[in-house]
């Protein structure tokens, strides 16, 4: 069974009047807080070799909804789920192409990539996952009815990554009905990548990696519907700040913070007010919260 967290704004509706966004939500105080969502960072990734399948599948075992995952492309064009952009921390590329350094991910086309083992440096058990492609991983999402927080990762080193992300989870089903409304969320640090996705599909609901002052928080409402902290940044008056701003969607902006794996630190920013929380260990958030 998965655990379902109650969160009053994690439900996605379509898109509503642009004079919308941006303007002051005006919402009541909350009494009571809702237990924030759990997210899966890279999948469960103090268990499973992270933004593997394996990764996905340990999080629906731990009872997880939600995961998170990065996209890059390869130099022959294709969509892979990886964070680092080299490949050499999370694979055995400097001993199958030790001629290759740097080893970035760009620079090796997916039949290349295909080869390598993803899963030895986490424990020999783990040998022999490999990297998929985004394809593969929201196939795999469907059956597990999991959801998606799709993080682009370094769009400046992928002109035109956008669309094609875009236009792979259309392909997949992902930008259509209950899985647009309710399942993903795509977020950056890049403003610019950002906005692209929101120009090019309104209905995707987006999410900024970062910190912008309370001051800044209108102009990211226009185009996002998430503003998404590091946990050392968050403090319950931040939380109000970014609450008190409707997003893209009409619907008060949300605060998902990362990476936390720890219990502490997961009440402090559940008391803080946060509608999420990313972590390595989901169920230890879960638990705490």
């Amino acid at each position: 069974m998965f655990r379902r967290a109650a969160v009053a704004g994690a439900v996605v509706v379509g898109c509503v009047a642009p004079s919308l966004a941006g303007a002051p939500a005006h919402a009541a105080p909350r009494t009571v807080r809702d237990a924030p969502t759990v997210v899966a960072h890279r999948g469960a990734s103090a268990y499973a070799p992270e933004n593997t399948l394996a990764a996905v599948l340990k999080a629906r075992e731990l009872g997880t909804e939600w995961v998170e995952n990065d996209v890059q492309r390869t130099k022959d064009g294709k969509l892979v789920v990886i964070h680092d952009t080299t490949l050499s921390r999370t694979t055995d590329v400097e001993e199958v192409f030790p001629d290759r350094a740097p080893w970035n991910v760009r620079d090796f086309t997916y039949r290349e990539i295909r080869r390598l083992d993803a899963g030895s440096w986490l424990g020999a058990s783990h040998a022999g996952a490999r990297i998929p492609t985004l394809e593969q991983y929201v196939e795999l999402l469907d059956r597990t009815g999991q959801n998606l927080l799709l993080e682009i990762k370094a769009p400046h080193l992928y002109p035109g990554i956008e669309p094609q992300i875009l236009a792979e989870l259309e392909d997949e089903g992902w930008l259509r009905g209950d899985r647009v409304r309710n399942r993903l969320v795509v977020q950056s640090f890049d403003t610019a990548s950002l906005r692209t996705v929101h120009l090019l599909r309104p209905r995707v609901k987006t999410g900024f990696l970062g910190s912008p002052s309370p001051s800044a928080l209108k102009e990211y409402a226009a185009f996002a519907d998430q503003i998404n902290p590091n946990h050392s940044t968050v403090t319950e008056d931040y939380v109000d700040s970014v609450h008190a701003f409707k997003g893209a969607h009409g619907k008060p902006l949300e605060v998902f913070t990362w990476t936390v794996n720890d219990a502490a630190t997961a009440r402090r920013v559940a008391g803080a007010g946060v509608d999420g929380i990313i972590s390595n260990n989901p169920d230890v958030v879960a638990d705490a919260t």
